[in-house]
């Protein structure tokens, strides 16, 4: 895929796997560490930790014996480097550690008290404490001080999401000569909301200290470069793909995580997996399941699903005995009242239907907190009809593609939520509802239960192709062809 890096010229970098990579020794920057100690102590090697970003850039860095940046939890005060994993190519993790009343106002405060709900535009859930903008900006100035001291000329340094927005122009004020890429894993809000945030004009600033930003969605870059231009007065280009300011240009981009693909679809004819498929059928004893996979979540929609669930069992009482819905809802972020709140809310309304409904013999609602390893995952995605997946914002969602991938039989139905990335690149294979409109998702919901085999045959091999033509390999190869050599980055200076 060629890129045009200059308004004045034209740059075209190739479109082979890899390409804005050459030789250069990838450095990633993520809140989340990808591996952890297999056991407390340490002292029996280490175990991957799960994950849409793991997954797709651990074998990346590990192949380029690069850097992973993270953040950890702890009372020692010193980054602590490893080398992971034990056995084979490895490469050096570094955990920047955080107190717990550093977590508290920069993690759980700035981070996913004011960020988080104003990124997917809950603005009545945002809280803007100027003592938690000060410490995520020191967790962000702590970061640059370790990011420059493991980068050179012959680095790329890809820093990833909300956590870290101010990063990549703290790394460039310090001197960071090599290439900076940024990619946003949520979503991106519309001006009239951004505008919200006190400090919106500093972190734009800090987003646009890299020479490439990336999103899921168009819409999300659309909404970027819409704030660039309205709240900070920066240039953007005709095609609305480069924003320029202060001396700087910022490419900006559109591109779909995936996921491995080869790996869900391999574990979806395991015979370990179709065995534990068909046992979970059993088990349920039901003529129909529905699954639903997320973390707990609020902008997740977990109770409008249950309310849509009660409609569907009041309105079509044929399914009462024959529909079970099983929803799995790791907790996460359980200090945050919005959080605890959540978990209150959703207790209560499976309690109640199950109450309404359920009988001796069955129960309409099979719910768990406690999360699922990969075969255990592709086993629920093999059993269940319908994959019930209603956001009410979310940045991609990759349970959507990994259900899709898992559909070895090549039937089932996926309901998603229209306010999911997803649903641009799954758009005519899923059924998409208003996660708001309870009686619609209902009667959707309806519509997937008593679906032809040959329309669900016909839908799935849709969103197969989608899923397979977007996997993570390309959204790989994407953004790292368009990020600039480093004989390119000084070009990118406007003027």
């Amino acid at each position: 895929m060629a890129t045009h890096l200059s308004t004045t010229g034209a740059v075209h970098l190739q479109p082979a796997f890899g390409s804005g990579l050459d030789d250069r020794r990838l450095i990633v920057v993520s809140n989340r560490e990808p591996y952890r100690p297999r056991d407390e102590d340490g002292g029996a090697g280490w175990k991957r930790t799960t994950g849409g970003l793991v997954s797709a850039l651990e074998p990346l860095v590990r192949s380029r014996r690069g850097t992973w940046i993270a953040w950890s939890p702890g009372a020692e005060r010193q980054v602590r480097r490893s080398r992971v994993p034990g056995e084979g190519p490895s490469f050096h993790m570094l955990q920047v550690p955080l107190s717990p009343a550093e977590v508290e106002r920069y993690y759980e405060g700035f981070a996913n008290g004011a960020l988080w709900p104003l990124f997917h535009s809950f603005v009545d859930r945002c809280r803007f404490d100027p003592e938690q903008w000060h410490e995520y900006r020191r967790i962000n100035e702590r970061f640059a001080d370790v990011l420059l001291g493991e980068t050179d000329d012959q680095s790329l340094v890809w820093i990833h999401d909300y956590h870290f927005c101010l990063l990549p122009r703290l790394v460039r004020e310090g001197g960071c000569a090599a290439p900076v890429a940024f990619f946003c894993h949520i979503p991106f809000p519309a001006p009239e909301i951004f505008q919200l945030l006190p400090w919106r004009r500093s972190l734009l600033a800090g987003l646009l200290g890299s020479e490439l930003i990336g999103f899921h969605c168009g819409s999300y870059a659309r909404h970027f470069v819409d704030c660039c231009r309205q709240l900070l007065g920066a240039q953007v280009s005709p095609d609305g793909a480069t924003v320029t300011w202060r001396g700087r240009r910022s490419r900006v981009i559109a591109a779909p995580i995936g996921i491995d693909v080869e790996e869900f679809a391999s574990l979806a004819v395991a015979p370990s997996v179709l065995a534990r498929s068909r046992q979970i059928r059993e088990q349920l004893a039901s003529d129909k399941v529905i699954v639903g996979i997320d973390r707990l979540d609020y902008t997740k929609g977990i109770p409008a699903r249950l309310e849509a669930i009660d409609t569907l069992f009041e309105n079509h009482p044929e399914h009462r005995g024959e529909v079970t819905f099983v929803q799995v809802a790791v907790g996460s972020r359980s200090r945050i009242p919005e959080y605890r709140e959540t978990k209150r809310s959703v207790d209560e309304l499976v309690g109640r239907i199950n109450g309404c409904y359920g009988t001796a013999e069955w129960q309409p609602i099979r719910y768990s907190n406690i999360g699922l390893e990969r075969e255990e995952l592709v086993a629920h995605y093999q059993a269940a009809d319908v994959c019930l997946v209603t956001p009410l914002r979310d940045g991609m969602n990759l349970v959507a593609l990994e259900f899709c991938a898992s559909r070895a039989q090549g039937d089932g139905v996926l309901v998603l939520s229209e306010f999911a990335g997803a649903a641009e690149l799954l758009e005519g294979a899923a059924l998409t509802v208003n996660p708001y409109a309870v009686q619609e998702t209902a009667e959707t919901l309806h519509q997937a239960l008593t679906m032809p085999r040959e329309e669900q045959e016909r839908r799935m091999a849709s969103a197969g192709r989608q899923v397979a033509e977007n996997d993570v390999h390309r959204w790989l190869d994407t953004v790292l062809a368009e990020v600039p050599p480093p004989a390119l980055v000084a070009q990118l200076e406007a003027g």
